[in-house]
């Protein structure tokens, strides 16, 4: 038998029972629900749970591949990314946005104010209020964006981190493609 996560070992493993008990037929059990159960406990639990409750185990693909096909099949399109980058106030966020768009490093920057950092700096936690920019761009332009933000901002070791966009709007993502350079 498959290992399965602790709740779930309950329902298929045998238990000591110290009254005997006819355990109730799989059919009174789930019905004519059986696959629609199946279906909710994998989406739900994972190919662990999904493959124990259905004879057939089909290894879970993710979103990945259908939506990066979709995204590489479309020629309107390129591969994007969210950057996502920490400033110390507003002031800071809008002068870096602003040569950023006018770079055309990125189609658009979000400025999302009032958030609170905790970390790890120069060897005790460190708390500070900072303001966070939400950087849409073309994933070709992640090392001049990179280098951009490092040369125009006033943190000794900026935030940089880039998170794929797998789909979406396809009309926003060829404005995204458009709205920036090409390298």
């Amino acid at each position: 038998m498959p290992l399965l996560p602790v709740p779930l070992r309950s329902l298929f493993s045998p238990s000591p029972v110290t009254t005997p008990r006819r355990a109730a037929p799989r059919h009174l059990l789930f019905g004519h629900y059986s696959p629609l159960v199946g279906a909710i406990l994998f989406l739900s639990l994972g190919v662990v749970a999904g493959c124990a409750l259905s004879r057939y185990c089909i290894p879970f693909q993710g979103v990945r591949s259908v939506s990066s096909v979709r995204m590489e099949s479309a020629s309107t399109t390129v591969p994007s990314i969210v950057v996502y980058v920490t400033v110390p106030n507003k002031e800071a966020g809008k002068k870096l946005a602003g040569s950023i768009i006018s770079e055309k490093l990125a189609a658009c920057v979000n400025i999302l104010p009032g958030i609170e950092s905790v970390y790890w700096w120069e060897g005790k936690v460190q708390s500070d209020a900072e303001e966070l920019l939400i950087i849409k761009t073309r994933e070709s332009l992640l090392d001049a964006l990179t280098e951009h933000v490092k040369a125009n901002h006033e943190y000794d070791v900026p935030e940089v981190i880039a998170v794929p966009i797998k789909g979406g709007n396809q009309k926003y993502l060829e404005w995204l493609k458009n709205s920036t350079r090409a390298n």
